[in-house]
């Protein structure tokens, strides 16, 4: 009940996560893989592929926060910041794919860039995936894992959840300064 009400879906596995990730992530990426191809056209491939990852990522990462990974709700500034990090990760693997490509192929066909720019991008994918999992979205993931889990959690001063512990809930006060400190 907890889940509904607070807008978040449960923690779920790697692999629901992952599927959940190449249907937004895949979907946009497919996307901005025509957008590309659009916009070089009539500007350098680097401007374009800077573009057209710059907008995808802020997409992209409003859709894992919402569902993929189960936040529930808008990504933050944190977690757009972090993202624009993985993001620019992927932006250099896919350009050194496409120079290679360029030194390996002089005159290469509108198929073999969208291939070679596929390829780059899911394998720069698989490691954004682990990054966003494990790092960027990891705190929403945990709180939203508390109720399932029947934890108790509490606010703190700045208003981050935090677990309570079996100390704080029982009916006797801890009397032990390390254990004060740990149920503060």
């Amino acid at each position: 009940m907890e889940t509904v009400q607070s807008g978040r879906r449960p923690a779920s596995g790697a692999f629901a996560s992952f599927a959940r990730f190449v249907l937004c992530g895949g979907g946009v990426g497919v996307a901005s893989s025509f957008a590309v191809a659009a916009l070089a056209s009539w500007t350098p491939w680097v401007l374009a592929n800077a573009l057209t990852t710059a907008v995808s990522t802020l997409l992209a990462t409003e859709l894992h926060a919402r569902f993929t990974f189960g936040a529930g709700g808008h990504a933050t500034r944190r977690q757009h910041a972090q993202s624009a990090g993985s993001a620019a990760a992927a932006y250099a693997v896919t350009c050194v794919a496409m120079f290679v490509l360029r030194q390996l192929v002089a005159t290469p066909g509108a198929v073999l860039e969208q291939v070679v720019y596929l390829s780059a991008t899911g394998l720069a994918g698989v490691a954004r995936f682990a990054v966003l999992r494990l790092v960027v979205f990891a705190r929403n993931r945990s709180e939203a894992a508390a109720p399932a889990s029947g934890g108790s959690r509490v606010a703190d001063a700045a208003g981050a959840a935090r677990p309570v512990h079996p100390a704080a809930t029982r009916g006797t006060a801890p009397t032990d300064p390390a254990t004060l400190c740990r149920a503060a």
